[in-house]
């Protein structure tokens, strides 16, 4: 039985069960995403085999909401506990659940909701208290400041045990050495920690500043006065202007456009770019004026069309940055791309005879028509008719109003008269809830059909010829996720026919229109394109069939019980044989160098998950138009699942899928989150690319989180908006990116970029040369605390284990500083390769992912060197020293100087002017500090030959093995990257 899931049915008709699941997955039909054969599930006989392993199942067993499954016997057998282990387990799970409802319960109780009063224009007669309406990102204040600061360092540990250390060198029985030498470089790190931190949060303090002090006008009795955002009240009647940043949650009062509506952008809060409308109060739109008296009846519930959210965007209305761009008209004989636009327009500018007899005919008589145009003798349309259809749909078929600004820059009033307003094309913007809705609006006037101006009641065309075509709006159906379309009936004022248009998209569409042989294989053509595809129809209706429409549709929209579904119902009875005219091809325009960075990042060995706020359809097509999936890349499309029998289906069926994209909404991601996490992982890390869409905020850090924990390696996270700052943090690397979302992920994040193909520069450039220089560092840092820790343990035991300090005071401050610091510092200046061949070869950045440069291979080499100079260095002074010990200090430690510096030029690869003088620079300050250091060294000795023979001797010794080592891997195993620059 190939597709039988393995389960233990409860009921012993297990039949019945498996049938109840077959229906659920053969009831979709064609409007779900994708073509699922009808008897995918269906039963077969039980003593089949099955060609698939079950899932793997948590250890709580297998049980979906109608408790139809059994859970496993491995799991009922793990719950087998023995009476006193469950009583005591149990009984102390008990208490400890009913403590910590108890202090939730009394920490965080429930505020008891009551009605209240807001005075409109008068905030003090409020009796209620309100926080205020500024922002705080700040994460001190001036008294956490330092215990935040020092708790966040110590809270690590190995900052903990050095301050440990330098706190005991207080005891005098565990003294070693001098005070300074301990809390002189702790000191020094917290300095710096602390300047950086107090940096950082005056610089938070200045974003919100500059936010809290946006000004806005506020109404009063006395007229405009300007208010910062972070004064403005409960009860302010404030007025925001155009494409300006809404400071706080407000009732949506009045706007100056005549239809009473607005558009705003969420992208902030839940990462979506389209438009949402939102609607005034009715009984306050019909004001004469803002400001002016008036006592209308006053009796209005409010729903969320009436608000207006935080930190949103208003358009009253226009899409300044439009990224959709027209591509293609299909009309199933000929196809219309970017190059032959100008045959659309040729078209448009001679009359169609066809339209031109119908409207002679039409003005002759008044009467409207009795029997609809689709009821005449099907003629075959001509190819210039065809045209004027399939654009004069597209020109009414949509939700968008045209907006002029006044000519007096007026913005905030509706009462300025007609005759200041511009009605030139150059004035006139689109507003719409969708930029795709916007994009074939815009198209249609470029072509020579344009919308003029457009109510709630009618809509005005312009045709190449001058003439004013005008419609009356009848019926407006909006899209919907769940319909896929929408659609308009309008009445031509000249004809007084009465059309209903349809647009949507294919899966919803294709069981509508008429039969026809072509609609399938275009929509597949355009979305391998990565083009957002819309198809267009129409219905032409008699005065007797829109008039039984009406009366239908009011009667189900006054219904109380089953309303949505009974409106659905009469809509559908007019979705019947619609006349197909065309299909529509958008697309998303990205980012400069999307596609060629995305390739490079998978070239680099970088798998690649796109989550995002966007319906499933808009993900995919974007994820096609940015070649995140290939065009000849299979997708499958994880089908809606609400709990986990549903989700345990489709997790095999998607098991079964091999070398393929996965597209998966946050609904089921969220389901199968919660039953199959382990088994979702694996899975999804398999495929090449992975689409996430509708995610909140939460899933996609959960998603962050998913990965680390599943692969155990680093994730970087790309987020442009406020909705992915929490993504930004949960991962490794947080990357944010400046532009039209605004500034909140590129200030939360690790690295802030002004466009997206800078990501590939960051990571193949900046990330494989930080990597690969942090690691040179952070091994010859562990190799400069070795080589003087084996120095110290060799002289320690030639000295029966004295506790002596081999170097004392000054000079050991010296060597961790201006002795070492600068050339080891100098490292981060190194490169093995130059900027633009790490650009061109992705795949020197797909090494890194071996883990050679900083491994516990690489870090046991370290180790053998740092013992075998420190023994040297150490065994050849005491070898070579003759009468005072003194001559040992002074031998061994500038041999220990030497032996850094000169290790330090046997790693750099790419030498840099500021390596030079680093290394010339700190020689100089030891050479110059000989003179200051009688406490130490004996001056007459580390001025003779002697002492520089001996030196010489010891430090060649320690550095020349390793520098023939060097020259024989290079030659005999060179890296990589020399046969690329040789």
């Amino acid at each position: 039985m190939a597709d039988q899931i393995p389960l233990y049915p409860v009921r012993s008709a297990a039949a019945a069960a498996h049938r109840k699941r077959a229906a659920y997955y053969s009831a979709a039909g064609p409007g779900s995403g994708a073509e699922w054969p009808s008897s995918r599930y269906q039963l077969e006989d039980e003593s089949a085999h099955l060609d698939e392993m079950p899932l793997m199942m948590s250890e709580e067993g297998f049980e979906n909401d109608e408790s139809d499954y059994h859970t496993l016997p491995r799991a009922r057998t793990a719950r087998r506990r023995r009476g006193l282990e469950r009583f005591v387990c149990g009984g102390w799970k008990l208490l400890c659940t009913s403590c910590c409802d108890w202090l939730v319960n009394i920490c965080q109780r429930k505020r008891e909701l009551k009605a209240r009063t807001v005075w409109l224009g008068c905030p003090e007669k409020c009796e209620e208290k309100h926080p205020r309406n500024s922002i705080k990102n700040q994460k001190y204040n001036i008294f956490t400041f330092i215990p935040g600061v020092l708790y966040e360092q110590f809270k690590f540990f190995l900052n903990l045990y050095f301050l440990v250390v330098s706190c005991s060198q207080f005891v005098p029985a565990l003294k070693i050495g001098y005070l300074y030498t301990y809390w002189a470089p702790l000191g020094f790190v917290l300095a710096v920690t602390i300047m950086r931190e107090a940096i950082d949060e005056f610089r938070r303090f200045q974003r919100d500043k500059e936010v809290n002090s946006q000004l806005y006008s506020k109404l009063t009795v006395r007229g405009k006065v300007q208010v910062k955002s972070s004064d403005i009240q409960v009860g302010d009647l404030i007025i925001v202007e155009k494409n300006q940043r809404i400071p706080s949650d407000m009732v949506f009062l009045r706007t100056s456009e005549k239809a009473g509506s607005c558009f705003i952008r969420t992208d902030q809060l839940d990462g979506e770019t389209d438009w949402k409308l939102k609607v005034a109060v009715s009984c306050t739109q019909r004001l004469p004026a803002l400001g002016e008296d008036s006592e209308p009846p006053i009796h209005e519930s409010l729903s969320i069309e009436n608000t207006l959210w935080a930190n949103t965007i208003v358009a009253s209305g226009t899409l300044t940055q439009n990224e959709m761009v027209f591509k293609r008209l299909h009309l199933g004989t000929v196809s219309y791309g970017a190059d032959t636009m100008d045959e659309i327009q040729g078209h448009l500018r001679n009359p169609c005879p066809q339209m031109q007899s119908q409207a002679g005919g039409n003005n002759a008589s008044s009467t409207p028509p009795r029997k609809a145009q689709s009821s005449a003798p099907k003629v075959r349309k001509s190819v210039s008719s065809r045209v004027h259809e399939a654009v004069k749909a597209i020109a009414l078929c949509h939700n968008v109003s045209p907006v002029y600004e006044s000519r007096a820059g007026v913005g905030g009033e509706a009462e300025y008269a007609e005759a200041d307003q511009d009605f030139s094309d150059g004035n006139r913007t689109y507003q719409a809830a969708s930029p795709d809705e916007v994009a074939l609006v815009r198209w249609t006037e470029s072509v020579g059909l344009t919308l003029v101006s457009r109510d709630l009641g009618s809509m005005q065309l312009r045709t190449p010829s001058g003439q004013i075509q005008t419609y009356c709006i009848l019926q407006m159906f909006p899209f919907t996720s769940d319909s896929k379309r929408m659609g308009v009936i309008v009445r031509d004022e000249s004809t007084a026919e009465i059309t209903f248009y349809m647009k949507g998209a294919d899966v919803a569409m294709s069981s509508i229109v008429q039969y026809n042989d072509w609609l399938e294989e275009e929509c597949g053509n355009m979305a391998r394109e990565g083009l957002r595809t819309l198809v267009v129809a129409k219905r032409a209706l008699t005065e007797e069939q829109y008039q039984d429409f009406e009366s239908r549709y009011s009667q189900a929209k006054l219904s109380i019980h089953d309303r949505a579904l009974k409106v659905a119902a009469v809509v559908e009875s007019l979705e019947r044989q619609m006349e197909l005219l065309c299909l529509t091809g958008v697309e998303d325009r990205l980012q400069a160098d999307v596609r060629p960075t995305l390739e490079l990042l998978r070239n680099a060995g970088i798998k690649i998950w796109m989550l995002t706020g966007d319906k499933l359809e808009t993900a995919t097509c974007i994820a096609k138009s940015s070649h995140l999936v290939s065009r000849t890349q299979d997708i499958h499309i994880f089908r809606p699942v609400t709990n986990r029998g549903e989700a345990h289906l489709e997790l095999n069926a998607f098991r079964r899928k091999h070398d393929c994209a996965l597209v998966i909404s946050g609904d089921s991601l969220e389901v199968c989150l919660k039953y199959y996490e382990h088994e979702l992982a694996e899975l999804a890390c398999q495929c090449p690319a992975v689409v996430c869409c509708r995610c909140s905020p939460t899933q996609k850090a959960r998603i962050a989180k998913l990965l680390q924990h599943h692969t155990g390696k680093r994730t970087c996270a790309v987020g442009d908006g406020g909705n992915d700052v929490s993504m930004i943090q949960a991962a490794d690397c947080g990357i944010g990116i400046e532009g039209k979302e605004g500034r909140q992920a590129s200030l939360a994040a690790d690295f802030s970029v002004t466009q997206f193909r800078h990501i590939g520069r960051l990571l193949m450039v900046h990330g494989r040369s930080s990597y690969k220089r942090s690691a040179a560092l952070g091994q010859f840092v562990m190799h400069r605390g070795l080589i003087i820790s084996t120095m110290q343990a060799v002289f320690s035991s030639v000295f029966y284990f004295a506790s002596v300090p081999l170097y004392q005071g000054f000079l050991m401050v010296g060597y961790a500083t201006i002795y070492t610091m600068f050339p080891v510092f100098s490292l981060v200046l190194d490169q093995d390769v130059k900027p633009e061949t790490a650009m061109l070869y992705p795949e020197l950045y797909k090494d890194l992912t071996k883990g050679r440069s900083l491994s516990f291979k690489t870090f046991l080499v370290w180790v053998l060197i740092s013992i075998y100079q420190g023994g040297i260095l150490m065994y050849g002074a005491l070898l070579l020293f003759e009468s005072e010990f003194v001559h040992v200090l002074a031998i061994s430690f500038t041999a220990l100087i030497l032996t850094e510096l000169l290790m330090v030029a046997l790693t750099i690869r790419t030498w840099h002017w500021l390596m030079a003088v680093a290394e010339v620079l700190s020689l100089g300050c030891y050479v110059a500090s000989l003179a200051f250091l009688n406490e130490y060294f004996d001056v007459a000795f580390i001025t003779t030959v002697t002492f520089v023979w001996k030196v010489s001797a010891i430090t060649m010794v320690s550095c020349l093995p390793l520098y023939v080592l060097k020259y024989l891997k290079r030659k005999l195993s060179p890296p990589s990257y020399t046969k690329l620059t040789s």
